[in-house]
């Protein structure tokens, strides 16, 4: 019985020991996982150093401020000039100062001026004014103030065509509301005369150039080429080169057919009736090609009338007019 005892004894004894031990293992378990939390605490996020965004456009110091894995807080504010607009007026905290990632930098960009004089457009040209009014409409989310009254009154002038002679509200008038701007434009010398270039005879891309240049009124007409005949080449025009001639006369001009076309293409004179303008406007012809490519054939001041172009295309391609960068019509070229 003694034997018996003794050896329970031991068992419980073996058994106190391994239950101490396996306390004591997990108490200090447990405390290596606290001091590892308070150190992670206490060292927090990485250390970075904020930029200086201050006079950047605001998407270059965003692009900044993301690489430092900084936040923004953006505020509005309007500056003492327009030229401001979309830049970093201030921020907050300085360059240079040492935060930690993730801290939020306050950075003040500016709307530009506010609008409370009518500013001065004598000089510059009626279309530059529609696009910058445009944008301004565009940036201020259709809020802005000023709209050109229609239709706007065209005089004769030694001025460029499109220039503004005249405008009301006067330069500097005090607004506090929607104005009308009201504008007197030159069409340009009245009876103004032009010396008809030399076309005949040139190719047909040489000649697109000197009509791009000189900004005469034409019609291109297509004719087939005879065996002594180059193709793609003006063989005749009216009124002759060095004719003096009023400066909105038509020059007629006939091309030959190409003397060599793979089965693929389009020989073609591509025609538009464009409305009439008091001046001319900027008009280009571009073409989207099958490939998807997109090229420009022609690009000439057009004060309006018929429009045409010769072209030799890959069927398929898409014909492309704009005025003024807006489309105006397009077509499909072997339809």
């Amino acid at each position: 019985m003694g034997f018996e005892f003794s050896s329970v004894e031991g068992y419980v004894a073996n058994h106190l020991r391994l239950f101490i031990l396996s306390v004591v293992g997990l108490v200090i378990l447990v405390g290596i996982i606290a001091v590892s939390v308070f150190f992670i605490a206490v060292q927090g996020e990485e250390q970075v150093m904020v930029p200086d965004v201050v006079g950047k456009e605001l998407t270059e110091a965003l692009l900044e401020l993301q690489v430092k894995e900084l936040y923004p807080r953006l505020q509005l504010r309007y500056s003492q000039t327009s030229r401001d607009k979309g830049y970093i007026l201030e921020q907050e905290p300085r360059p240079g100062t040492i935060v930690k990632a993730g801290r939020r930098i306050r950075l003040v960009v500016s709307q530009g001026i506010i609008v409370n004089r009518v500013e001065n457009f004598i000089g510059r040209n009626i279309d530059e004014v529609r696009i910058d009014l445009q944008t301004l409409y565009a940036a201020s989310g259709g809020l802005s103030i000023f709209f050109i009254k229609e239709p706007i009154m065209y005089n004769y002038s030694p001025e460029i065509p499109g220039t503004i002679l005249v405008q009301k509200p006067e330069p500097g008038t005090e607004i506090s509301g929607l104005t009308n701007l009201e504008f007197v434009v030159s069409r340009g010398r009245e009876n103004a005369t032009i010396t008809i270039p030399q076309i005949s005879g040139l190719g047909l891309s040489k000649a697109l150039e000197v009509i791009s240049n000189t900004g005469i009124s034409y019609l291109f007409t297509i004719q087939d080429r005879n065996e002594d005949e180059k193709g793609e080449t003006v063989i005749s025009q009216r009124p002759l080169a060095d004719t003096t001639a009023s400066l909105n006369t038509v020059v007629q001009l006939t091309v030959t057919t190409p003397e060599q076309m793979a089965e693929t293409e389009v020989f073609g004179l591509f025609r538009y009736t464009i409305p009439q303008n008091p001046y001319p406007l900027a008009v280009r012809l571009e073409a989207l090609l099958p490939s998807t490519e997109r090229i420009r054939l022609f690009t000439v001041d057009y004060a309006g009338g018929v429009f045409t172009v010769p072209y030799k295309l890959p069927a398929g391609s898409i014909l492309i007019l704009s005025m003024l960068n807006r489309e105006l019509y397009r077509e499909t070229v072997g339809e």
